[in-house]
């Protein structure tokens, strides 16, 4: 190998590790992030095994990584003309990542909250309307305000994921 390709590929192992570790700001761990930066820079989609070659890890830790990746939208599975095994390309458009990444984030997020207020709500209900107990009722009457103010702020939240998703985003704020 020539020098100058020996000091890319020293290049772009610190560009891997950089994405690897910014990827866990996300709650991605950082083995996870090696695989995509692995894919990030690979100019051929890749088999498990050529990943796992790359990354230093076992190939159901890379299969487990893979599939976490596909999830968000980071990693797609394709086809290779006359191979069995599958193949793994990662998509280039940071943004486009980060948008699918953090808008799933925001609904899971929605989802959990929204099911407590399903299985709390009429029970803070019914004690703040029919409860002869001062204290119950006046902080069950508390927790309506804070319950619709977590729906405020799910509302608000859906729309940042909508405007996200729809690209209206960027009538605000432009990309480069």
């Amino acid at each position: 190998m020539s020098e100058d390709l020996t000091r890319i590929h020293e290049s772009e192992d610190v560009m891997i590790s950089a994405i690897a570790q910014s990827m866990t700001v996300y709650g991605v761990s950082a083995s996870v992030g090696r695989i995509y930066g692995v894919l990030y820079f690979s100019e051929e989609p890749l088999t498990l095994d050529e990943i796992k070659d790359q990354v230093a890890m076992s190939k159901a830790s890379v299969s487990n990584g893979i599939r976490e990746l596909i999830e968000t939208e980071m990693v797609t599975k394709v086809w290779k003309k006359g191979e069995r095994k599958d193949h793994f390309i990662a998509e280039k458009d940071f943004l486009r990542n980060f948008i699918n990444f953090f808008v799933k984030t925001l609904r899971v997020e929605r989802n959990l909250i929204n099911k407590a207020i399903e299985q709390t709500e009429p029970t803070i209900t019914e004690v703040a309307e029919q409860s002869e107990d001062e204290e119950a009722e006046r902080i069950a009457k508390r927790d309506l305000e804070l319950i619709q103010e977590s729906k405020d702020y799910l509302d608000w939240l859906m729309r940042l994921a909508n405007s996200l998703e729809s690209g209206k985003i960027f009538e605000h704020l432009p990309k480069k």
